[in-house]
């Protein structure tokens, strides 16, 4: 078995920055979802390095990089990752996004469509309200203490334990376990859960997300966008594909069967073969500040710019 890509850092405004690279060729810049880091893509980088230079970060106040008391903002993320990419002298990439990434990749190709070429989203954030009561709880006061004591070392190695056994018994309710046990244990450090609960109230209340792609998502007209969801997403379900049928009416949706909130882990094959399909089927946007000032007139006229292209692919 060959083994993971070496971790490198960089300093970014004063603060360590944790990432892999791996191959050659356009730039894939895969982004995690909140609470996990550059391993949550382990099954797919070195595949996707054949033909592709990878960079896969660890988001600021996670994995291995620094976790200060700063902005976990969408918007500060994307500005963070245009100036990995800066630094690493990538001009353009096609950025995928899991989850929270995956808002964070939505909130980079808005600010920053001269960098973007493609857009992949891997049950991302910020479609509808939708999402886990276990995400809600995680923005309530009490949240940080109430960990705290969760994740002394006794308690945590139980629970762990407990939840790992759960997953490999695949008991009811349990899709994602896995997972999850990796995310509980990675909180118990104090800065973790503080910048993971800063970062949530920033898109989470206790109704759900609020922070929403909906009133931009026609921008995407000129941008090739692909949507891959789990079928049994727990965290956010799957039913929001529909709203990016709704919304993009050119994107490609696809959804994983027997997958959930990690399809890029439960089935990365599958995954592995929606992304090179995509990449293969469409060309880099190309950036023209005058197509991107006539979207947004239509889309202040209308509410929405109208489909330009028919649906790539419906579920599968």
């Amino acid at each position: 078995m060959k083994a993971s890509p070496k971790i490198r850092f960089v300093d970014v405004h004063g603060h360590r920055r944790a990432f892999v690279t791996a191959g050659q060729g356009p730039a894939l810049l895969l982004l995690h979802g909140v609470a996990c880091d550059h391993t949550t893509w382990d099954r797919v980088i070195r595949p996707l390095a054949r033909d592709h230079t990878v960079i896969a970060p660890d988001l600021l106040g996670h994995g291995r990089s620094a976790k200060p008391h700063a902005d976990y903002s969408l918007g500060g993320y994307a500005n963070g990752m245009r100036d990995l990419l800066s630094l690493l002298q990538i001009e353009r990439a096609t950025v995928v996004g899991h989850s929270f990434g995956g808002g964070v990749a939505m909130q980079f190709a808005y600010q920053f469509p001269e960098l973007t070429e493609r857009l992949v989203l891997i049950a991302p954030g910020g479609i509808g309200p939708e999402v886990s009561p276990i995400i809600r709880m995680a923005t309530m006061p009490g949240f940080q203490e109430l960990m705290s004591l969760l994740t002394l070392p006794g308690i945590r190695h139980v629970n762990r334990t407990g939840l790992q056994l759960a997953h490999a018994a695949r008991l009811p309710g349990t899709r994602d376990v896995d997972e999850i046990a990796a995310i509980y244990d990675s909180l118990r450090h104090p800065e973790a859960r503080a910048a993971v609960q800063q970062l949530l109230r920033g898109v989470v209340d206790r109704r759900g997300q609020f922070v929403t792609m909906a009133d931009r998502a026609y921008l995407t007209a000129s941008l090739p966008l692909a949507v891959i969801w789990g079928a049994q997403d727990p965290i956010i379900p799957s039913s929001q594909a529909r709203t990016v049928q709704e919304l993009a009416p050119a994107a490609r949706v696809e959804i994983v069967d027997d997958s959930g909130h990690f399809p890029h882990r439960d089935h990365p094959r599958e995954v592995l073969r929606i992304i090179r399909d995509f990449l293969a089927s469409t060309q880099p946007a190309a950036y023209d500040p005058m197509r991107l000032g006539e979207l947004l007139r239509r889309g202040q006229q209308t509410g929405h710019a109208q489909p330009e292209r028919s649906l790539h692919a419906v579920t599968g």
